[in-house]
């Protein structure tokens, strides 16, 4: 590699260390995306929430309020809300809240939601086991459904010094178009 590089001249040079970079960048470019979401997964950085399989084992006597919130991207359809505006639970009890969608047109229309909490320094403790958003939704012409969300707050969020006063978390849901899967598509007849 260094005879390569010596017996190039100052163009060529240049020109390979351009390539180079170029070839760093757009590696880091691809790689950006992955490496934040996994990030902000770990972290609970920017609202994100965490996952997980089974309830809290340590529940305390302080109490959180939780508010919900629901948003549809502009142009989609649906008719999307919260059922519940706010419920109270201990930390580290496990809440269940549904939110409603409803498909007003006359075709089928598949969506998913994208959520995060505020304030952001909630997101590392607000966990959820459930969750509609983990997968596409199909709803029928005119079909209405209630959708659950199943969560805790994670007793640690009372040791973090930037959460310990949080006394309210809001869980925040956007539904956005999604491509109807061949299975929902409608059948053409003749």
């Amino acid at each position: 590699m260094r005879n390569w590089w010596a017996g190039l001249d100052g163009k060529s040079r240049t020109a390979a260390a351009s390539v180079c970079v170029v070839v760093v960048m757009a590696s880091l470019a691809w790689a950006a995306v992955p490496l934040y979401n996994l990030f902000c997964r770990v972290t609970g950085f920017g609202g994100t929430t965490q996952v997980s399989e089974a309830a809290s084992d340590e529940i305390l006597d302080q109490t959180i309020n939780i508010r919900f919130d629901a948003s549809v991207e502009r142009g989609f359809p649906w008719e999307f809300r919260p059922v519940e505006r706010t419920m109270t639970l201990r930390i580290g009890e496990t809440g269940i809240a549904f939110y409603e969608a409803y498909n007003p047109t006359d075709h089928v229309v598949a969506g998913t939601a994208s959520y995060n909490v505020t304030p952001y320094a909630a997101g590392g403790y607000f966990t959820k086991i459930a969750c509609f958003c983990f997968t596409m939704q199909v709803l029928q012409p005119g079909e209405r459904v209630q959708m659950p969300v199943t969560f805790y707050v994670d007793p640690d969020l009372v040791n973090d010094m930037d959460a310990r006063d949080i006394n309210t978390i809001t869980l925040s849901y956007t539904f956005h178009p999604a491509e109807l899967p061949e299975s929902a598509a409608p059948v053409a007849t003749n």
